[in-house]
């Protein structure tokens, strides 16, 4: 699938703007869970996955 970045920007855009407005409704999520969908169809999605997964073996690894 190919996936313009123009659209992806635009919704990290509109999402980031509705974040800063407070109080997250049901538009805003569907925009947010779109920007998410896109993005993974995106060349970044490997490196957001190797970013997340190194986080959580950094919080596993933590013992209070």
């Amino acid at each position: 699938m190919v996936i313009s970045i123009s659209l992806v920007l635009f919704l990290l855009i509109l999402a980031i703007i509705f974040l800063r407005n407070g109080g997250l409704k049901v538009s805003h999520a569907v925009v947010c869970a779109l920007l998410g969908f896109f993005l993974a169809g995106t060349s970044m999605a490997p490196t957001i996955h190797d970013g997340v997964d190194a986080t959580a073996e950094l919080v596993a690894g933590l013992h209070p």
